[in-house]
């Protein structure tokens, strides 16, 4: 019998308008971390719907993710995370703390979003996907339910300075 005390890693990711690099996260987070964790993703200033490029790419690795919409960090104000992660620098500096947080760490990449040339933006997207990737996928390697606050903040930051 499986034990049922034991909780999934909970995970936020944070970006100005959750429309791009959260969501690729969350979706990453959210494929390959199995029941491992809970992920959600919000922003700073959520913007009207989620980048139809960033739907593109994860659908190209097999990740389906329509029907999602950008959330405020208002919705997720409140909820207990093990874990929050800033993918932008707007982001960061608009929520330097998140209450609730045991942890929290920066993962600053450029916005995929800024580029208006379709074939510019798919190539962006394309970038931040692989970055993320790469970067999430150390991060699931890491023994998060056993470290310390200030030990996963360092071990999560040293995943995206690798």
């Amino acid at each position: 019998m499986p034990d049922e005390s034991v909780r999934p890693f909970r995970i936020l990711v944070l970006c100005t308008g959750n429309s791009a690099r959260s969501q690729i996260a969350e979706a990453l987070l959210y494929a390959h971390g199995g029941a491992r964790v809970e992920v959600e993703s919000a922003g700073s200033r959520p913007a009207a719907r989620v980048n139809p490029y960033a739907i593109e790419v994860l659908r190209q690795h097999g990740i389906t993710w329509e029907g999602r919409r950008p959330k405020s960090i208002d919705d997720v104000m409140g909820h207990h995370f093990d874990l929050v992660i800033t993918v932008c620098d707007n982001a960061r500096d608009a929520c330097p703390y998140f209450p609730g947080a045991g942890a929290q760490a920066h993962w600053g990449l450029p916005d995929p979003a800024e580029e208006t040339d379709p074939d510019a933006a798919r190539r962006a997207f394309r970038e931040t996907y692989n970055a993320l990737a790469s970067r999430v996928d150390a991060l699931l390697t890491l023994p998060l339910e056993d470290l310390d606050p200030e030990a996963l903040r360092g071990a999560v930051q040293a995943v995206h300075e690798a």
